[in-house]
């Protein structure tokens, strides 16, 4: 595909020294990164950070931002390039040109069972040794890949991708366009127990799971239904791998949970929320809007809406710097202290010497 061809399909103006007849406007096969790119390829930069690699790259073509000290580099070099106000959203779209995620043709496999009772939308796939319980529903175009189980009562949203061996619980509800991947298991039971007569009762989950339209669920991530009531994962919110979400939780629209964030039941989540890898949430946590939390933070009580935070507890990013500096030098602060401390020792003795002398 030629590079004005890609420039038209992203809807980016193309450059005026570009045309058909030119060198300019060279044969693009795939995408690659900047630093690994080859020719053929297209790639982009985001910002002066990767200047040096526009040197270097051996990319046919790059998405640079609106820098006009890149696009002159780049001119210089003779590398063709457009301009995005965001490169790597445009990158990404380039990406979806050259590729697409496999996808069965509809059908259903022989070897899977369906219950008669399950109702099944046009262009349906489902794969081998596929298990659907009864009373379920699968939207138009849903894609439900080999191994998966369905429990009864699941209503699963048009185009909606349910990867290979990842299982839906009883009553939960998915939305339209969602991707489940490998692994996962929405809507299991909570972990409720009651302690009575020296042993742990177990408390019936009778709620259920929701996740709202275009909800992707990462690989062995896990989503528990509650006691009563429901969990809910908001629009457009996106876990990563082996991320756990507890009973009743309830997580808002475009949030973004990176691998081994763990709430605890009850937790809320404010739209847009951003939490990193390993982040920690206790019991009955409100997180505010647009809150951001660095890897490992712990997160206690309230995080009021837009903060950023760090650490174990959780406190503000700048405070957690300067925490962060004096705990590294602790060491030297408690040499210091021992040294005071022997000083003052050593000035009450003498004191204590002088005051026997004068009596």
């Amino acid at each position: 595909m030629k590079f004005s061809q890609i420039a038209a399909r992203l809807g980016l103006p193309v450059q005026s020294s570009l045309s058909s007849d030119s060198g300019d406007d060279p044969d693009l096969t795939g995408v690659a990164a900047i630093h690994s790119a080859e020719p053929g390829t297209l790639s982009y930069i985001e910002g002066g950070k990767f200047a040096t690699y526009l040197a270097t790259t051996g990319a046919s073509a790059v998405i640079l931002p609106q820098d006009a000290v890149l696009q002159a580099q780049a001119t210089e070099r003779g590398l063709p390039w457009l301009s995005s106000t965001d490169p790597r959203l445009a990158f990404a779209r380039a990406i979806s040109i050259f590729y697409q995620p496999f996808q069965p043709q509809p059908g259903i496999h022989p070897t899977a069972v369906i219950d008669p009772s399950v109702h099944l939308g046009d262009q349906v796939s489902i794969g081998a040794h596929v298990v659907i319980q009864p009373n379920v529903t699968l939207g138009a175009g849903v894609c439900v890949h080999p191994n998966v189980v369905i429990y009864p009562d699941v209503v699963v949203g048009d185009r909606t991708v349910l990867h290979a061996n990842c299982v839906l619980h009883e009553r939960t509800q998915i939305g339209v366009d969602c991707v489940i991947h490998s692994g996962a298991v929405i809507g299991a039971e909570g972990f409720g127990f009651t302690f009575t007569n020296g042993a742990w009762e177990k408390i019936q989950q009778s709620g259920f799971a929701v996740l709202e339209d275009g909800v992707e669920v990462g690989c062995n991530t896990t989503i528990d239904r509650p006691t009563v009531g429901e969990t809910r994962i908001g629009a457009n919110t996106k876990l990563d791998n082996l991320v756990h979400i507890a009973h009743n939780c309830q997580v808002g629209k475009s949030c973004v949970m990176a691998a081994q964030v763990g709430l605890a039941g009850q937790v809320q989540v404010g739209d847009r929320a951003i939490l990193g890898g390993q982040v920690g949430a206790a019991n009955q946590t409100q997180i505010g809007a647009d809150v951001q939390a660095g890897a490992k933070a712990g997160l206690h009580g309230q995080v009021a809406p837009g903060s950023v935070v760090m650490g174990n507890p959780a406190s503000p990013y700048r405070i957690f710097l300067k925490s962060s500096a004096i705990y590294n030098r602790l060491p030297d602060m408690q040499r210091t202290l021992r040294d005071l401390q022997r000083q003052v020792a050593d000035l009450q003795q003498r004191l204590e010497s002088s005051q026997s002398e004068v009596s």
